[in-house]
């Protein structure tokens, strides 16, 4: 009798065993395939994303129905009519990138602005409420992660003009497309260590930021699928942006330079 129960029980237990096993199989094959779900919606993504220019190291950039304004100065008009910002973003205390009137202009109710601690000094914050993220600094809002990569001049003539430290560039990342915003600063190495940059704004102007030859080298060392040149006037007229695309392009490597309109009354 003895022996019949024990073989029952074992018997019982091995069934028990089974189903926990194939349960557990189960599970970790959901979860298998939900991560590999996961991972195929992020490598899949593409943005619907738009640029547009309104001028010099201004513009507006619309990302999936969320429009950003980057460095709003002048009219404010030239903003609100691409529709009312959800993010604003300001580089640097310089007047072509900070403007405390366009900001009274453009900033809604909503409207959630991004700033270093310098610019910070210099706005109604009471009023604008800011996040204020300085180097190194990550925030995430909304489906957005936004990153503060500093920006900040190298040769020794320049360096009375960007601080390191003070201003900010960013990138902004979602679902795993990055964009980058140099702000001013030469070709430093935060910048070429920037890895699976997707679309870059790259500045080029003299005295204040780099040649059009350093930004042809730091796109050489962290390759972004795609480069917008902007703000590339300077105190003696513009870069030759035409020569930067022909540059980049005639390089061994996976970028391709776009040219837009961001000086509309030039010439």
């Amino acid at each position: 009798m003895k022996v019949k129960l024990l073989l029952a029980f074992l018997a019982t237990a091995a069934i028990y065993s089974c189903k926990n096993e194939d349960k557990s199989a189960i599970e970790n094959e959901d979860t298998s395939t939900a991560s590999m779900n996961e991972s195929s919606d992020e490598s899949n993504y593409k943005p619907d994303l738009e640029i547009i220019p309104v001028e010099h190291a201004s513009f507006v950039m619309k990302w999936d129905g969320i429009v950003f304004y980057v460095d709003p100065t002048g009219n404010g008009s030239s903003y609100t009519s691409q529709g009312e910002a959800d993010y604003i973003f300001i580089t640097d205390i310089h007047s072509d990138h900070m403007s405390p009137s366009t900001l009274d202009q453009v900033v809604r109710k909503n409207s959630k602005v991004i700033v270093p601690a310098a610019v910070n000094k210099n706005i109604d914050s009471l009023k604008l409420n800011p996040t204020i993220l300085n180097n190194g600094m990550d925030k995430m809002m909304g489906d957005f992660k936004f990153s503060a990569i500093p920006m900040y001049n190298l040769t020794e003539d320049r360096l009375k003009f960007h601080e390191k430290g003070r201003g900010n560039g960013y990138v902004i990342e979602k679902n795993g497309y990055k964009v980058y915003i140099s702000g001013d600063t030469e070709d430093i190495p935060e910048m070429r260590n920037l890895e699976g940059i997707n679309t870059a704004f790259l500045c080029m102007n003299l005295p204040y930021t780099m040649t059009s030859e350093q930004a042809v080298d730091a796109v050489k060392a962290f390759q972004p699928n795609r480069v917008i040149p902007y703000h590339y006037r300077g105190n003696d007229g513009f870069q030759d942006v035409e020569a930067f695309k022909e540059n980049v392009e005639a390089m061994d490597i996976d970028t391709q330079v776009e040219l837009m309109n961001w000086y509309p009354s030039k010439g």
